[in-house]
């Protein structure tokens, strides 16, 4: 299945799960619409809903420093 025939709904869900593990303490309700802003720009829509959220997490996120 291409992410573009995964169920909006679906990928909404699984973009604001990856939003969530980073972001603890931010209102969940917040998330699952940051999800479902995310999932209306097609570039991000076209990758897999973890992938897109860890995309957009880049800038905020800590570089790995075990490399």
């Amino acid at each position: 299945m291409d992410n573009d025939e995964i169920p909006i709904d679906i990928w909404i869900y699984y973009c604001a799960k990856r939003l969530k593990q980073h972001w603890r303490t931010v209102d969940p309700e917040q998330l699952d619409q940051l999800a479902t802003d995310l999932a209306g720009d097609a570039n991000l829509r076209a990758m897999s809903p973890q992938a897109a959220a860890a995309l957009f997490l880049e800038p905020v996120t800590p570089p790995d420093r075990s490399a």
